[in-house]
């Protein structure tokens, strides 16, 4: 669980680091809207990092760890597009999760 919950956090900061200057920051200069995606995205890998370490140490494989990820990722990526973007979502949105799902419930069965 702990794994879980650090991938979510971590994936939050992500998010942001690489999506917040679509609303609102498109004025701002490249170099600037890198340095400061980069403050963020530190703090994305203080706690990927560990995620990674603590799921690895606990039988996870990194096939897993990285499908979990991506997951993940869509969900919160999905409820980012919707709430900060003020994009709708799509059947074919829900179709690319699907997959993913699909993809990481093949990693995992027959996981001991």
């Amino acid at each position: 669980m702990p794994t879980i919950l650090l991938l979510i956090v971590s994936n939050l900061f992500m998010t942001v680091a690489w999506y917040w200057h679509l609303k609102g920051g498109m004025d701002k200069p490249i170099l600037l809207v890198i340095m400061i995606s980069w403050g963020i995205a530190f703090f994305e890998y203080c706690l990927a990092v560990p995620a990674n370490r603590i799921g690895f140490a606990n039988g996870w494989s990194a096939g897993q760890l990285k499908v979990a990820q991506e997951a993940i990722a869509l969900v919160i990526f999905g409820g980012f597009m919707v709430t900060v973007l003020g994009e709708p979502l799509h059947w074919r949105h829900f179709a690319a999760f699907a997959c993913i799902m699909g993809a990481v419930a093949f990693l995992f069965v027959g996981r001991n």
